[in-house]
């Protein structure tokens, strides 16, 4: 075969995977294009962000042991306050009260994600010296000071936050191709009455659950299951259902293909406010296969936790005593660390003691 007059003809193969890494590497500029529009980035004032001094002086990261030898070495952490809110109106700032908050903890080292719910009725100092339940900081003063509600009570340091509105979680779970949970009886009613309630707010049609078994969800539905409240575990379940959704799309999204993630984060996005950039995001996106949930609790922990009418303030979720509510949830975010909480949680535990005794009697 004559090399010379047939070369051009010969390379067509690796012409045509050249034009298709063309097309692939527009067609991803495209999407980062789209999605850069999308976001509903806000800055947080980082001047809002309250930071204790004992906690801001450790180091950024904490120690854990080698798990083989008795060697220390250097982990780092980033924790992500997530809040879900029954948004209505598509507002998602201040004023709207935080159904959901959710406390992610990210070894960044391993990518284990540790996912603690603080149980949105927590009489807390709501970041401001008032307490009541903690939901109401975000409706007093938006992420800022939601933010330093969890970081003033619990000795945490967050500066980020991502908050979705109940619409926003169920075109996430849709664009999915939906997730695999398992319905009780018993939750089977509250979950369609549930349904019922969002498709009439959002005009649309939705499909009741029928049976009881473990069973693909889609959006609507994955969504009402989050917010029952009523079976026996009251909010405490509650919160638990929330966590096993949010696993349930992490093991989902790990083996979704780039335009499944592409089209999630396209739904979703426009329905998200976080302080998080593009970049980060897509990052997360690039990385997600990689992620796994190791921890899945609930704050104040059991054990460690009461339930009291505090008079005008109504039910509310007592931590009986914070402080060691706060040393419990550092030695599960940061294995092999003694932690001692600082001055200030100890002094918030003895204030909630104090306006909260009489109703534990």
């Amino acid at each position: 075969m004559n090399k010379k007059k047939y070369g051009f003809l010969g390379n067509i193969p690796l012409l045509i995977v050249e034009v298709c890494v063309l097309f692939i590497a527009i067609g991803i500029m495209a999407a980062v294009i789209t999605m850069t529009k999308q976001v509903n980035h806000r800055d947080i004032d980082e001047e809002k962000i309250q930071i204790n001094d004992e906690v801001a002086k450790k180091k950024t990261t904490e120690v854990e042991k080698a798990p083989v030898k008795e060697e220390k070495k250097e982990v780092s952490y980033r924790n992500i306050a997530l809040f879900g809110v029954d948004a209505r109106n598509g507002e998602l700032g201040k004023g709207t009260r935080s159904d959901t908050i959710i406390i992610a903890s990210i070894n960044q080292d391993t990518q284990e994600i540790k996912l603690i719910s603080v149980f949105r009725d927590t009489y807390l100092n709501l970041g401001n010296d008032a307490y009541n339940k903690c939901n109401s900081a975000y409706a007093q003063g938006g992420p800022e000071q939601a933010i330093n509600m969890l970081n003033m009570n619990l000795d945490l340091d967050i500066t980020d936050y991502v908050t979705i509105g109940f619409s926003g979680l169920i075109d996430a779970v849709d664009a999915l191709g939906g997730i695999e949970i398992e319905i009780t009886d018993a939750e089977i009613t509250h979950l369609n009455n549930y349904q019922l309630c969002m498709a009439q707010e959002l005009g649309v049609d939705y499909t009741p659950v029928e049976k009881s078994g473990r069973q693909l969800l889609n959006g609507m539905q994955a969504t009402a299951y989050c917010r029952i409240r009523y079976t026996r575990g009251d909010d405490f379940r509650r919160a638990e259902r929330q966590r096993q959704v949010l696993a349930a799309m992490m093991e989902k999204a790990g083996g979704s293909s780039v335009s499944t993630l592409t089209d999630m984060v396209s739904a979703v996005l426009p329905q998200v406010e976080t302080s998080l950039d593009v970049n980060e995001i897509l990052s997360v996106l690039g990385s997600v296969a990689s992620y796994r949930m190791t921890t899945s609790d609930g704050f104040p922990f059991e054990g460690g936790r009461a339930g009291a009418n505090v008079g005008s303030k109504g039910s509310c979720v007592i931590p009986v005593d914070l402080e060691e509510n706060v040393r419990q949830l550092h030695e599960m975010l940061y294995p092999g660390v003694s932690y001692a909480p600082s001055g200030q949680v100890q002094e918030i535990s003895e204030e909630i003691k104090g306006q909260t005794g009489e109703y534990l009697q």
